[in-house]
């Protein structure tokens, strides 16, 4: 049984994603049920989802439905559990969560479920109960029976909104008229991100420790070291929400972030809580004798040919079959893992081009201890290296070509047709019709034109004043891009819409006025073009421990074009957080900075200051670079001297959040 943590970042303004809330959800109701049919469970964690504090046990207490086929359901009932559960309504089930009715048909992707439900109703009679495929929507097997769980860690009901209205004024006073957060609680309404106040919804907290009561834990050897790395990196988050707390953001809704200890266990209490049941530890090296109760697994890192690799042509291919020939003399079954079915058929067939036979293909571990001893085991198995036990002996991808360069999974695209996008839009969203400007939708409705019924959305303006968008013209709303709930609604039929519209026009057209002055004024300007130096950039370049992905290839290359080109740069990096763009600008400050630039690498936040700092000292380390940081965490001594060596020029990089630098006098000359 897996229990994931949350997929965001401490602290968010996005919570998590309804995949995974629904993953740890079945994990949670199941363990909470204490009954289990199938035997004992093992319970798969983390580090981060152990120290993260959950609902307790009782508030899902009772929240369960059952269906069954040809039991009798009123539709009221159905609904009331789907609404006060977390389940969202929409046109079209997409992911977990989701539920549609149309008619007798309820559709309905339940947390625990591979496939969303098809319920047919005949009155209050549940008259077939069946699974279908999502994009296709066809039938893939009828259902005797099956089991609603909730989709939310919080049950917005009356009484965790009013402990959490009166939560929410004892952390952090009267709550100011535009904080978005406690409107929408207040109003019954869910709001995203609302995962980080968890604690004021319940009158206590559980973890996953207090789930299995008892239960002994088997922790990785760097389990510390991670839960510390992780508090620290949570704390940060904490400091830096604190810091901006008061601090006015552009378009931004107020942020109160709730004290760690409240949504998380400290270190103390770690230890507290695994002191109170057996804790085994697993190593990855051979402890001495005297150590205690340790037992030895028989397990052994497995082979790599690197050897092998570096001599080229063949050898690699000859040195596996030496070690599987060594390996079954030793009567161990062989297993070669491939990442994905793709890449275990694309190693399969490399191996038999070069002389390993009896590879069999393995889909399960059933099929694995069938093999005899001639026969080497194909599977699909997502692990980096290989491991050698007392009758087993697993090679993986990654340990005969070398490193394994992953692409994630394209994701399928929802259809593109007006159901997603009106499935997209909540009663009560503020959206902006093209020609009358702002307005709130109200849902969809059914009104009689020209003696015949057609679909169209409901939209009210200011003063109650309504329009309806026929639903083949959805293309002319849009949703309004801020959760500002206290924006003013226009009016229908008055020229205010229009004149806005038009000031915005003005705005974009000065705009792009001064850029295209600014670009002009740049193909003017010349400087020295910054070249890379031979040899020490390609050592730098060597020290980055993953593979360039191609788009990063080319922000890299198209930089280095700006540098050399003898005109001011003007370029922005684009993409999403993990793609690799910190190492685009750390290579780009490694070629000015070895050119005799002083460089300044500008951050928003103290925290970010940090983490880039100790990453460009590490990824510089040995090299002629002096690197300083400058943010709130800096003492006074420690900031004057970095000031200092930007004033003199015996600082060559400089790392800091926008606040410090920008009243920095050195940092306006420079």
């Amino acid at each position: 049984l897996r229990m994931p943590a949350w997929d965001c970042l401490p602290y968010d303004r996005v919570g998590p994603h309804h995949d995974l809330v629904a993953q740890r959800l079945d994990a949670m109701t199941r363990l909470m049920d204490g009954r289990q049919p199938d035997g004992p469970l093992i319970v798969i964690t983390t580090v981060n989802a152990m120290i993260q504090r959950l609902p307790p046990r009782h508030a899902f207490a009772g929240r369960r439905l059952m269906l069954k086929r040809g039991d009798r359901l009123p539709g009221e009932t159905l609904a009331a559990f789907l609404r006060d559960n977390g389940y969202r309504r929409v046109e079209t089930v997409s992911e977990p969560g989701d539920y549609a009715v149309r008619g007798g048909l309820t559709d309905i992707f339940a947390p625990g479920e591979e496939d969303p439900l098809r319920l047919d109703f005949f009155g209050d009679e549940l008259e077939s109960l069946r699974s279908f495929d999502v994009l296709s929507q066809r039938t893939l097997k009828q259902r005797q029976s099956a089991s609603l769980r909730p989709v939310s860690e919080i049950i917005l009901d009356d009484d965790s909104i009013a402990r959490f209205r009166t939560g929410y004024r004892e952390a952090f006073g009267t709550p100011r008229e535009e904080d978005p957060v406690y409107e929408a609680v207040s109003a019954g309404r869910a709001y995203e991100g609302l995962e980080h106040w968890l604690p004021l919804f319940y009158e206590q907290m559980e973890t996953v420790l207090d789930l299995v009561p008892g239960t002994p834990v088997t922790l990785d050897a760097n389990s510390d070291e991670v839960r510390d790395a992780r508090l620290e990196t949570i704390t940060d988050f904490y400091e830096a929400r604190l810091a901006v707390k008061d601090v006015s953001e552009a378009g931004a809704a107020p942020y109160n972030p709730l004290p760690v200890e409240r949504l998380y266990l400290s270190a103390a209490e770690w230890d507290a809580r695994l002191s109170e049941r057996p804790v085994a530890r697993l190593m990855p090296f051979a402890a001495p004798e005297q150590a205690g109760q340790v037992i030895d697994a028989g397990g052994r890192q497995g082979r790599d040919f690197v050897e092998a690799r570096a001599q080229g042509g063949t050898e690699i291919y000859a040195a596996v079959r030496d070690y599987v020939a060594a390996q079954q003399k030793a009567s161990r079954r062989i297993l070669i893992a491939g990442y994905s079915k793709g890449s275990r058929e694309r190693l399969g067939t490399l191996l038999q081009e070069h002389g390993l036979s009896g590879l069999q293909t393995v889909e399960s571990w059933e099929d694995a201890e069938a093999l005899d001893g001639k026969e080497i085991g194909l599977v699909t198995l997502g692990i980096e290296r290989g491991f050698a036990a007392p009758d087993l002996a697993v090679l993986s991808e990654q340990d005969i070509l070398g490193d394994r360069i992953a692409r994630p999974a394209k994701r399928a695209l929802r259809p593109d047709n007006f159901l997603t996008e009106v499935s997209s839009l909540q009663d009560g969203d503020l959206v902006v019709h093209i020609d009358h400007g702002i307005g709130r939708y109200e849902g969809l409705v059914n009104v009689e034109v020209a003696g015949a019924p057609h679909d169209c959305l409901k939209v009210t303006y200011h003063g109650g004043d309504r329009l309806f968008v026929p639903v083949e013209n959805i293309e002319v709303l849009s949703r309004f891009g801020s959760e500002e709930a206290t924006v003013q609604l226009d009016r229908l039929g008055q020229g205010n819409w229009q004149a806005r519209k038009a000031r915005i026009k003005q705005r974009v057209k000065d705009m792009a006025d001064e850029l295209i002055r600014v670009a002009a004024a740049r193909t003017t300007k010349s400087r020295d073009p910054l070249d890379p130096p031979e040899g020490l950039y390609d050592e730098f370049c060597a020290r980055f421990p993953y593979p360039e992905t191609d788009d990063q290839i080319r922000a890299i290359a198209d930089t280095l074009e700006d540098f050399a080109s003898g005109h001011p740069m003007d370029r922005l990096i684009c993409g999403d957080v993990g793609f690799g763009k910190t190492e685009v600008a750390m290579r780009a400050a490694f070629v000015a900075a070895m050119s005799g630039l002083q460089v300044a690498v500008v951050v928003p936040t103290t925290l970010l200051a940090r983490q880039h700092h100790r990453n460009f000292v590490e990824r510089l380390a040995g090299l002629p670079l002096n690197i300083g940081q400058l943010s709130r965490l800096v003492s006074q001594s420690d900031a004057a001297e970095v000031r200092a060596g930007m004033k003199d020029g015996s600082l060559d990089i400089v790392i800091g959040t926008h606040a410090l630098l920008s009243q920095s006098t050195e940092f306006k000359r420079l």
